[in-house]
């Protein structure tokens, strides 16, 4: 797989059926090794491991509904409270990340309503943070480590 814009994490692999498959912590189990699982795999290591957030907050892979639609989104951090207090977008290396990539999440976030928004690619990656009563987002050079208050 294609080196990232991250630290070096260790992960653990498997092969099986011809394929090869990463070790997801928070799913607690092996899933298919494809470039946005890369990305996705490395982002939850970055998550905990620099920004401090514990692995009982985060969530992956999950399915919500917007406008009687089925979405997945990649991954959400939870604030204690239950709210959500980030959504990332995780694109595939090769995949410029654009302004639609950018109303994707933002489409998510009018269903989740998260503080902090990132996207990334693995190789660029944007934070953003909501301001709700300007309907609006501000980009951020990071987000906020996890604090408990």
């Amino acid at each position: 797989m294609q080196e990232l814009n991250f630290s070096k994490f260790s992960f653990r692999f498997k092969n099986s059926e011809n394929k090869t498959l990463i070790y997801d912590e928070i799913r607690k189990k092996f899933v298919v090794l494809q470039p946005e699982e890369w990305v996705r795999q490395h982002c939850v290591q970055y998550l905990m491991q620099e920004k401090g957030f514990p692995k009982s907050l985060i969530n992956v892979e999950k399915e919500l509904k917007i406008n009687n639609l089925r979405k997945r989104y990649d991954i959400v951090v939870f604030n204690p409270d239950g709210s959500i207090h980030l959504i990332v977008e995780c694109k595939a290396a090769k995949i410029k990340i654009d302004q639609s990539t950018f109303d994707q999440i933002a489409r998510y976030n009018l269903a989740l309503n998260a503080t902090y928004l990132m996207v990334t690619n693995g190789i660029n990656h944007y934070y953003c943070e909501m301001d709700f009563e300007a309907e609006c987002y501000h980009f951020l050079q990071n987000i906020p480590d996890y604090s408990r208050k």
